[in-house]
């Protein structure tokens, strides 16, 4: 058995779609075009790279897209000014703080800064309590884009038995609130689990958020097991670098029923997530219904 290999790329470019086809249908019904406004302080080459990404994306998608990059020397007072400006900017509707933040700023009282209506990235505390309480809001882009990958790959999650390796608040956290709603029975496992690969071997969903590179191996995961991948590690080899996942994707590729692969997998449907919570965002401002996506097979 070969897994099924989830395309990330191919997954987001539908996604991407729907969205589009939800700002032509705003503009049809007179709303103006969503607007995501991003906000890159500083030079750091691979915050460049990922708004540039974002840029296109958003202008792909029919929206606007208003960047705002500022000076590395920026102040914390100037970054909370902009950021109170565009809260109340009413062409914005999703408002995006690239992180990380050159060293002299502090990133919380930013993000707690950002209007929860805004905040299409799902960082503010009132989104992240609704979440846990399981009331609508703007979920984290890269949760959201696994539990469109897994919606795609195996429909009903109900009574599924899922582990996420990893506990932060941007990934593991919110992807284990996720799946509890979807009625899969969860685990989170973290550095202090006992018997790690005991538990990965129970699991029908397996999610890796740990961010070192091929932790999960291939005899830790259950014969036909779904394979989240969410890490991305740089590895360097005979002088090459590449990117890898947290899970050994080799080993893993003959055992698993699917898996996404590093990269490809979750990293693009991260900035398609980011989209579709833009015009979330801007349905709601108007007092429209939210469109509601769906990856599955038509």
């Amino acid at each position: 058995m070969t897994a099924r290999i989830l395309d990330g790329k191919a997954f987001a470019a539908k996604l991407r779609a729907q969205v589009a086809d939800a700002v032509v249908g705003l503009t049809k019904r007179g709303r103006p075009a969503p607007g995501l406004a991003v906000v890159l302080v500083g030079d750091d080459a691979a915050s460049q790279v990922y708004v540039r990404n974002k840029v296109k994306a958003t202008e792909g998608a029919g929206m606007r897209s208003i960047e705002h990059r500022l000076p590395a020397d920026t102040t914390q007072d100037a970054l909370l000014q902009l950021v109170a400006s565009l809260n109340d900017d009413p062409t914005v509707d999703g408002i995006l703080v690239q992180l990380p933040l050159p060293r002299h700023l502090d990133s919380a009282p930013v993000i707690a800064a950002i209007s929860p209506a805004k905040d299409v990235d799902g960082l503010t505390i009132e989104n992240v309590g609704r979440l846990a309480a399981g009331l609508p809001g703007l979920v984290p882009c890269t949760p959201l884009g696994c539990m469109l990958l897994l919606d795609a790959a195996l429909g009903d999650l109900a009574g599924k038995r899922a582990l996420v390796i990893g506990r932060s608040a941007l990934v593991g956290r919110p992807i284990a609130q996720l799946l509890t709603q979807a009625n899969a029975t969860v685990t989170v496992a973290h550095s202090k689990t006992r018997d790690l690969a005991g538990e990965a071997r129970r699991a029908e969903i397996l999610v890796a958020a740990i961010g070192q590179a091929d932790f999960v191996r291939g005899d830790w995961i259950a014969p036909g097991a779904t394979v989240i991948d969410v890490g991305i590690n740089r590895i360097v080899e005979n002088g090459t670098a590449r990117l890898v996942g947290d899970v050994a994707y080799d080993e893993a590729l003959p055992v698993a029923g699917a898996i996404t692969p590093v990269p490809g997998g979750v990293g693009p449907m991260t900035i398609a997530c980011l989209l579709a919570n833009t015009v979330v965002a801007a349905h709601r401002r108007h007092g429209d219904v939210a469109p509601r996506w769906s990856l599955k097979e038509d």
